[in-house]
């Protein structure tokens, strides 16, 4: 069986031996083992006779064990190495131990995988082999011996016979694997020849590091279970007891100590205190390093496209010494700091650095453990004196000559930031002898605010600020004095300094309110749909402070009360602004170029703006570099940034939004000049608005309660007037009482918001206790219990206009012409806005065709509260919404239908209900709700991209409103005939013309009951109580 494995790493951990082989190319996942930890185990030693007949070779050049394994408690850990392809739990047999060899029990589990799930039952201690697409994998039980040898300085080796399930290869050599075309019962067979035998260093040092061994099989060639010898490597796991003894090979690279080079001219101020090792241990856990282009480099493009020491594939030589996604990770440090008095004794460490392609998964690439050309085994020393990490670096298998031990590497730990050092940990790998070999290759890690926490418990860093005086040549040409200006900074209320906390915890607390992860937009928004961009506006320190106040508590500023605020009149305008400085990241397509910027400049808090100058890294274009003369640092600092930030107060009248310009000061025949940015994000909240009673919700919700208790009241005054104008009952359209009721049904329903739809976008999201508050669902239970009392107070007047009609019906049944119907009403409503909702849909769709293939991407976001429907079906949802508005429209038809001659609406009723209807397009108008391009609905019930809910909806809709409430007062003053005759024209009519008998106006209560109830008294009764 001829395989070949393109890498292998190492997973030992005792008890139990895994063994993967793997693509380094498999993606996340791949070497995740599941194992329950309830299960036991019975391991046999049946077949130790064969194993010591076997392993001859290895048990004749075994020497006598050491004294200090004599009860075997310390081998397992001993032997247990992590975060590669082996893993290991072995059975050790007390009662069989020997001078020279310990009988040990053994399970391996071998796999190749795409996905990296290895089944939980592999570790039953049974044989097997598994396959499905894009896995693979072979379960080995072993039985062996532990033993101890002189050769090469010392090792250790571990000798282990094992059976399992082989594939079995068919009949014709030029196709074995045939049965893989359909391998739904795989053929397998047993096979218990099987060797493996792994070599451990007595002593694990930087040059006696790497574990190997064999798998091969005991079977001949010609037998069909013969398989090619598998080889194995690793290195040391951070159980291992590491040895620093190599200071003859560090002081090639370190002597004299420190080594100079571009940070020891006291550029940057580093750490140097007494918890170096766990700050490094903490910066370097499973984060990569990026690795910083070559620009500084002249020479040849080959030599310039190296990486370093690292052997280069095609991939990273086609980044032209940019490196761009290319990757460094630190693994197994072990770090040992001498305990002293001050600022700390000096510590010795030891890492490995491995370098991983951009076609590489870096989870998996971060895990591997097996040297080659891409992994350097260092070793070194810190000392507080100078605050440099100086190692020397072995490439690769290291030979005992260490003829690969030469590269240097310097690493440093800043505690001083400005905005062209952002890094949290930066290094140069370099030549020791032969500085033609490779260009030294810079490596960092940018620090990330969210984590700033972790970095700097122990340390106390600052920012140096450099570009304020740009910063206010920027705010001079950004804010002119206006009115506008002037109305902001008396009216409006923006993110400021606490007047009721202590300085540096007010500072804190504003650069949480400056703080902001949210999606934008082009601004202003784009006929086509724009893609989306996610905005992170981080600000890593504001005024004197560094970071946040959970480390500022440790006294990283003075503890003083805030000092401009008890004496405000002191301090001009000028003196009032803040500095800052931020990082600004920016992800979508169109914003390669601008993944990071680093912020600094002034923030006004009268006006709730940010003026800045930005830097953007641009070593990627070394060679575009040589043509520009005015770089900082490889930074592209000649970028003018104004983010304008939403007030803290009115947020439900004002876009809770804020703004974002971008703008290049380079001439347009500049290489690094781009256009102009501008974007908009989605709603903010601030931190005390998390917590603010008078929320939106809130404020839409009282209103809610106020606008349907009016319309209580004018259902309410509509019932009062009936019972003294029965004649007009029978003319008040049935459809428009349905129409109504309609709308005070579908929010009991549905649960869809009643008269204020929330047009809130998706990213803002209210706080747990905002959503928990009683008092909102308080106004919730009101808003329901009003629905219901709406629905059934309509539903009360329905009854009365329909027995209404009923009697007069049989009052005169030989005239059924001259009583009231709403079958042509209806016909007529329904005919117009069938036709007006097909209209919509086709200029929607007109509108929306070129945005539809983008949104059905990726941009749709599920709710708790939301559900996915079809266009047709939202667009009708949203269509019912504009019926409830003219819900005067039936009235209207009826009334010219009946030629009526009475007042059968209240003034007040279809008034105050218009009114009700209005308000929330007057609310929506006047708090200009955000477009959010990227959701097919911004809530349940109203979506603002229809025409009829944007800006020009929210004007059309009230006007046509109005006009109809007009209209209903022009027919109720004056009858049908006199309007007739005012609007005609010669022999035009402008009215229509429909056949209906009216019967008489006034009708005595005796009329009403003859032969019905038996008196006119009791009729009249009986219409005053129903």
């Amino acid at each position: 069986m001829k395989v070949q494995f393109s890498a292998i790493a190492l997973w030992f951990v005792c008890d139990l031996l895994v063994v993967v082989l793997a693509n380094p190319h498999y993606p996340e996942g791949m070497y995740r083992f599941d194992r329950d930890s309830h299960v036991t185990y019975s391991y046999k030693y049946d077949r130790i006779g064969e194993v010591q007949k076997q392993c001859a070779s290895v048990l004749s050049a075994s020497s006598e064990l050491r004294s200090e394994y004599s009860g075997i408690t310390g081998m397992k850990g001993e032997l247990s190495f992590v975060n590669g392809d082996w893993r290991q739990d072995g059975d050790v047999d007390h009662a069989h131990r020997m001078k020279k060899l310990v009988p040990v029990n053994g399970f391996m589990l071998m796999g190749i995988t795409r996905d990296g799930n290895f089944v939980g039952n592999a570790y039953d201690g049974n044989p097997d082999f598994k396959l499905w697409p894009s896995h693979s994998q072979l379960s080995i039980p072993f039985q062996g011996v532990y033993t101890e040898s002189k050769k090469n300085g010392g090792e250790r080796v571990l000798c282990l016979l094992g059976n399992t399930m082989l594939p079995t290869r068919e009949a014709d050599p030029a196709n074995p694997w045939e049965w893989m075309k359909n391998p739904g019962e795989i053929p397998l067979s047993e096979d218990d020849q099987i060797l493996l035998v792994l070599h451990y260093p007595l002593t694990f040092t930087l040059t006696n590091r790497i574990i190997s061994g064999e798998l091969r099989s005991l079977n001949r060639e010609s037998n069909s279970k013969y398989f090619d010898v598998v080889h194995i490597s690793s290195q040391l796991g951070k159980s291992a007891k590491y040895s620093f003894g190599s200071q003859h090979v560090v002081s090639k690279a370190c002597n004299p100590y420190p080594y100079k080079d571009n940070f020891t001219n006291d550029v940057i101020s580093v750490y140097k205190g007494a918890r170096f090792c766990e700050i490094l241990e903490e910066i370097t856990r499973e984060k990569p390093l990026s690795v910083v282009p070559n620009w500084r480099c002249n020479g040849t493009d080959n030599f310039c496209s190296k990486l370093g020491p690292f052997l280069s594939d095609e991939e990273i030589k086609s980044t032209d010494g940019g490196f761009q996604d290319v990757k460094l990770y630190m693994h197994d440090v072990i770090c040992e700091q001498a305990a002293s008095n001050g600022n700390g004794g000096s510590a010795r460490v030891s890492t490995v650095f491995r370098a991983v392609s951009p076609s590489e998964n870096q989870y998996t690439a971060a895990k591997r453990t097996g040297p080659n050309n891409m992994s350097l085994a260092t070793e070194g020393i810190w000392k507080p004196s100078s605050g440099q990490l100086c190692m020397v670096g072995c490439l690769g298998f290291i030979d005992a000559k260490e003829s690969n031990c030469n590269t240097r590497i310097c690493l440093y730990i800043p505690t001083t930031f400005s905005i062209k050092q952002r890094s949290i940990i930066l290094g140069t790998l370099s030549p020791i002898n032969n500085s033609s070999a490779f260009f030294p290759l810079s490596f960092e890690q940018l620090v990330i605010p969210t984590e700033l926490w972790n970095y700097f418990r122990f340390t106390h860093p600052n920012y140096s600020y450099s570009k304020i005086d740009l910063a206010g040549i920027v705010l001079e040409k950004n804010e002119p004095f206006s009115f506008t200006t002037v109305i902001k900074k008396s009216l409006l209320t923006f993110p400021k300094l606490e007047d009721n906390e202590s300085f540096q915890d007010s500072l804190s607390l504003l650069s949480e309110d400056l703080t902001f992860h949210v999606s934008g937009f082009p601004d202003p928004m784009p006929n086509v749909m724009a893609p989306r961009v996610d905005i992170q506006m981080e600000i890593l320190s504001v005024g004197p402070l560094f970071g946040r106040y959970w480390y500022a508590q440790n006294g990283t500023t003075g503890e003083q009360e805030t000092p401009y605020h008890a004496n405000a009149a002191e301090y001009t305008e000028k003196q009032l602004l803040i500095n800052v400085s931020a990082q600004l990241s920016l992800t979508g397509k169109g914003f390669g170029n601008f993944s990071v910027l680093f912020l600094e400049g002034l923030y006004d808090p009268h006006v709730g703006k940010m003026y800045l100058i930005g830097c953007r890294d641009v070593r990627a274009s070394w060679k575009v570099l040589y043509q520009s003369y005015d770089l900082e640092a490889g930074m592209d600092c000649l970028i003018e940034v104004v983010v304008s930030y939403p007030p803290t107060t009115t947020r439900w009248l004002v876009n809770p939004t804020a703004t974002i310009s971008i703008e290049s000061q380079r001439t347009d025949d500049d290489a690094l000049r781009f256009n102009s940015i501008k974007l908009q994000t989605f709603p903010i909240i601030y931190r005390k608005q998390r917590e603010d009673v008078l929320s939106h919700r809130g404020v839409e919700g009282i209103l809610r309660i106020l606008t349907l208790s009016l319309a209580v009241g004018c259902i309410l005054s509509q019932l009062f007037y009936i019972k003294h104008n029965v004649d007009s009952l029978p003319y008040i359209s049935v459809v428009m009482l349905g129409v109504q009721a309609l709308g005070y049904s579908i929010p009991l329903v549905t649960g869809a918001e009643a008269l204020f739809k929330r047009m809130v976008s998706e990213s803002y999201v209210s706080s747990g206790e905002l959503e928990n508050s009683e008092w909102l669902h308080v106004i919730d239970y009101t808003v329901k219990l009003l629905l219901i009392v709406s629905l059934l107070l309509t539903l009360r007047l329905s009854q009365k206009v329909w027995k209404s009609r009923i009697r007069l019906q049989t009052r005169t049944p030989l005239e059924p012409l001259g009583v009231p119907s709403d079958k042509r009403v209806f016909l007529c409503t329904f005919t117009i806005h069938l036709i007006g909702y097909v209209i919509v849909l086709i200029i929607h769709g007109t509108k929306t065709s070129q945005k539809l293939p983008l949104r059905a991407k990726t941009y749709m976001i599920d709710r708790e509260n939301s559900h996915s429907m079809l266009g047709w079906a939202t667009e009708l949802e949203e269509y019912s919404g504009l019926v409830q508005d003219f819900f005067l429209f039936p009235q209207i038809i009826g009334n010219l239908i009946w030629h009526i001659d009475c007042k059968p609406l209240r003034k007040l009723y279809f008034i105050g209900i218009t009114l009700v209807r209005l308000l929330p397009h007057i609310y929506d108008y006047i708090r200009a709700p955000v477009p959010n391009p990227y959701f097919s609905e911004d809530s349940e019930f109203v979506n603002p991209s229809l025409d009829f809910y944007s800006k020009f909806g929210d004007i059309a809709i009230p006007v046509i409103a109005v006009i109809l409430a007009i209209v209903v007062y022009i027919q109720q003053r004056w009858s049908y005939e006199k309007l007739s005759q005012i609007l005609t024209f010669g022999q035009y009519k402008l009215l229509p013309t429909f056949r209906y008998e009216r019967l008489p106006s006034k009708s005595s209560e005796t009329e009403l009951v003859p032969g019905v109830n038996g008196g006119a008294a009791n009729e009249k009764e009986q219409v005053d109580v129903e």
